[in-house]
């Protein structure tokens, strides 16, 4: 299993950037220009993670069971499993993510965990995905299940059609499923966006801005829930300040 230590990694820059200690150098540097052009980058990492606890909680409070966390990088506490495992003793999660090095520290961490199910796959590989959470993390598609993208879908390149992933995710959920996700927006600041374009080139860090609009346009057929598509400031309690990078948020449900 090859790990890639050149080339900054984005599970990894997330990682130093939530202040843990699984990265390397690399991701080091790269997380360091970004709080360097924009400083609140870090308050806007630990945001996204206060956002996907949230998500987490809306769709156990609404009897979801079935978790599938895809992209989930290095576990950190609180993790989907402890929150929704809190609500229903017996929700099951599956904590996808197509990097070997999350996939290591996931198995280290997570395997025994019960309910809890690491896996090494690629959302891009959608049907391929769907059948291995079926018979290896044993989600039963017939009854609702929340799908977590949290900053995913900005490093999912155009050529890899993330409309098509999401629309094939949305044909296999059971009416009463959830999905909710993040996205870096083109509301960006201008030249964060453009340090972090160029530091990230050719990596698994590289993003696509994309705009509000354009990321609506990937849900179509699920009904936006609360605020809607925002800023996930705008789905916190306190409502911190705009950041130089914007993040978008939305919780949907299949109807």
């Amino acid at each position: 299993m090859g790990i890639e230590t050149r080339k900054p990694n984005s599970a990894r820059v997330y990682n130093y950037l939530l202040g843990g200690k699984d990265n390397y150098e690399v991701d080091q540097l790269v997380a360091q220009r970004m709080l360097d052009v924009a400083p609140d980058t870090g308050t806007v990492a630990r945001l996204s993670r206060r956002f996907l606890v949230q998500a987490v909680r809306i769709a156990a409070e609404a009897g979801i069971q079935q978790f599938v966390d895809l992209g989930a990088g290095i576990p950190v506490s609180p993790n989907v499993h402890e929150i929704a495992q809190k609500i229903d003793a017996s929700a099951r999660v599956a904590s996808v993510d197509h990097d070997p090095v999350v996939y290591m520290h996931s198995t280290a961490l997570l395997s025994g965990v019960p309910g809890v199910i690491p896996m090494l796959a690629d959302i891009r590989r959608t049907d391929e995905l769907i059948d291995r959470l079926r018979t290896e993390a044993l989600i039963d598609f017939d009854r609702p299940v929340a799908i977590l993208l949290v900053g995913v879908l900005h490093f999912v390149v155009d050529k890899a059609q993330p409309p098509a992933i999401i629309a094939r995710l949305r044909t296999e959920l059971a009416p009463g499923s959830y999905l909710a996700f993040t996205h870096g927006s083109d509301e960006s600041d201008r030249s964060f966006m453009l340090q972090s374009l160029s530091d990230t080139a050719g990596s698994t860090a590289q993003s696509v801005y994309r705009s509000r609009d354009e990321v609506r346009g990937f849900f179509d057929g699920f009904e936006f829930l609360g605020p809607g598509l925002v800023p996930i400031q705008e789905w916190l309690d306190d409502g911190p300040p705009r950041t130089s990078l914007v993040i978008l948020g939305g919780v949907c449900r299949k109807p």
